[in-house]
């Protein structure tokens, strides 16, 4: 897929690289063309000097084509308003934004945008909602047989009840974020787009979590 990464300071052009390396096209924005020189050395994408909100720095970036957008400067309000515009104008499903101040996480997720708040942030976790296409292992108890995985939910999952995602001794949903706060799933918390799904999984049954994450009519929601 060919991702906008907006910001290009350590975070911006970690993420880039690894999407990168990982077999997406990638063009990078910033307002500094100085920049650019934290970009790995043989970086191939696209470099685009430019403010991240601004309409024609994004699509000579290649947003009417991208699947994804991360806004990652140094500004919140930057941020949000690049993210809204590749959300709002050119329809780009997968977006997220660093934010600074926690307190406006839960604001911009109620505007279908996720953030990630700097106190936890991390490339991986910008990762994770970028390309949820497969769980993504947390932790792994010490016998190997158990892990807990965290998924963005899947387009499939909107309006049907999360209820699915548990099969007795195989795997199961413990917990679910949303706008920003954790639950205990209900048996008929229905799911909502911007969700992120914690599951316990016996190690052995990954690939059934998986089919089953991309499926839900098989598990009868």
């Amino acid at each position: 897929m060919h991702v906008v990464v907006v910001g290009c300071g350590r975070v911006g052009s970690e993420l880039a690289g690894m999407l990168e390396e990982n077999g997406h096209t990638v063009a990078v924005v910033d307002k500094r063309a100085t920049a650019f020189r934290r970009l790995p050395t043989g970086f191939g994408g696209s470099r685009i000097q430019g403010f991240g909100f601004d309409r024609d720095t994004l699509v000579e970036a290649g947003i009417e084509r991208a699947d994804a957008l991360a806004a990652v400067t140094s500004g919140d309000n930057s941020n949000i308003m690049a993210a809204r515009v590749a959300r709002e104008t050119f329809a780009v499903e997968r977006v997220v934004a660093r934010i600074y101040d926690p307190r406006r996480a839960v604001i911009y997720q109620r505007l279908g945008i996720p953030t990630v708040a700097t106190v936890s942030w991390t490339t991986d976790q910008v990762m994770r909602r970028l390309v949820p296409d497969a769980p993504k292992t947390d932790w792994v108890d010490s016998t190997g047989r158990i892990s807990l995985v965290e998924h963005s939910l899947p387009a499939a999952w909107a309006g049907k009840r999360l209820a699915g995602l548990t099969e007795p001794g195989r795997f199961q949903l413990v917990s679910v974020t949303r706008l920003g706060a954790a639950q205990i799933p209900e048996p008929d918390l229905v799911g909502q787009e911007g969700d992120v799904l914690h599951l316990v999984v016996d190690v052995s049954d990954t690939d059934a979590l998986g089919e089953r994450l991309g499926n839900p009519d098989a598990g009868g929601s």
